[in-house]
């Protein structure tokens, strides 16, 4: 597994991809408010893991197993912000916080779990299709897509 601050590179990006269709140092730098120096080093990092490909002055490109571990990420804080805020009633500034230092400490079969258990106390649908978070088919099967448009 990669480190904290090279998961939140990686999801930066992501969003980055969603937002723009493309990927900038520049972006990245204003979006996490740091220096380009420092993306550079963290660009560098995800692509000797092989996670982004990446040229010197070229287009930043998510692998498969990049994006997918984005998806992960941020699929990980979604879960931990929801089961604090909706569950704990923790105050949203409060969730927010926590869920960003938990996400990365937790084990996947402990999110697995918390998973199936907020969307079982919130009843947002059922989960008995085996969910796994490293699963994309289990992230966006049909029981979610279908209970979600309906909440």
């Amino acid at each position: 597994m990669i480190s904290k601050s090279l998961q939140e590179y990686l999801k930066t990006m992501y969003i980055l991809k969603k937002q723009n269709g493309n990927i900038r140092v520049t972006d990245i730098a204003n979006k996490m408010n740091c220096t380009k120096p420092s993306v550079t080093k963290a660009i560098n990092n995800l692509k000797n893991e092989n996670l982004i490909n990446y040229e010197i002055y070229g287009t930043i490109e998510l692998t498969e197993q990049g994006e997918n571990l984005a998806k992960k990420i941020l699929e990980v804080y979604d879960i931990v912000y929801i089961f604090l805020k909706d569950v704990l009633n923790l105050p949203e500034q409060q969730a927010e916080q926590e869920a960003e230092k938990m996400k990365s400490t937790m084990s996947d079969d402990t999110i697995n779990k918390l998973a199936k258990y907020v969307h079982k106390v919130l009843d947002l649908n059922n989960l008995d299709c085996n969910y796994d978070i490293n699963q994309e088919k289990c992230r966006s099967c049909k029981k979610r897509t279908i209970n979600k448009k309906e909440n």
